[in-house]
């Protein structure tokens, strides 16, 4: 994805749902902090963006999205892209993460007034998830030196989450700076 479809899904979410306060959880929420041509393919392959709103108690604007410009839907099939409504809880994010989202600050987006998460807390989020393509992003954005390991080690320790999670993100950051380091063939 790139921030031009990206701004097309935002625009037409705000409108669908009549609310212009969204937030970008998923993995394209990389795209407020960095243009496509600044990424590593790792972070803009995925063909969705999350799409959550500020006030949405019911999910009944998630629901909209869903059905309006989801996957399958014929927005989905006309551009072979597509928005998928969630709620904001559905991502684990540190404590204060509210306060350090990036403001999705581009014209061809409006009506929407959009955030995303900021990097490091999106990283964060991607290992408590721990599917392999979360940790496939994570290692990228680190071996490009997009997201620093040491505030990732800060953002773990405010998830308020089990410890065995918060050993295991802390264990996974360990394993992604590893990766990211290792560019060259396996010996």
């Amino acid at each position: 994805m790139n921030r031009k479809q990206l701004a097309h899904i935002l625009r037409a979410a705000a409108t669908i749902a009549e609310d212009p306060e969204i937030v970008v959880i998923g993995s394209q929420a990389i795209l407020g902090s960095f243009s496509e041509e600044e990424l590593p393919i790792e972070a803009t392959r995925s063909i969705e963006a999350d799409v959550a709103f500020r006030s949405d108690p019911d999910e009944m604007k998630a629901d909209k999205i869903e059905g309006a410009i989801g996957e399958n839907s014929r927005f989905h099939n006309t551009y072979s892209y597509y928005g998928q409504g969630v709620s904001i809880g559905t991502a684990q994010l540190p404590k204060g993460w509210t306060e350090r989202v990036v403001m999705y600050e581009f014209e061809d987006s409006k009506p929407s007034k959009a955030v995303c998460l900021e990097p490091h807390d999106l990283i964060i989020s991607k290992l408590v998830a721990n599917r392999e393509k979360d940790r496939e992003f994570a290692t990228a954005l680190i071996r490009y030196g997009l997201v620093d390991p040491a505030i990732l080690f800060e953002r773990v320790e405010l998830l308020q989450l089990p410890g065995a999670v918060i050993r295991r993100v802390r264990e996974s950051i360990v394993r992604r700076v590893k990766e990211a380091s290792n560019v060259g063939p396996e010996t």
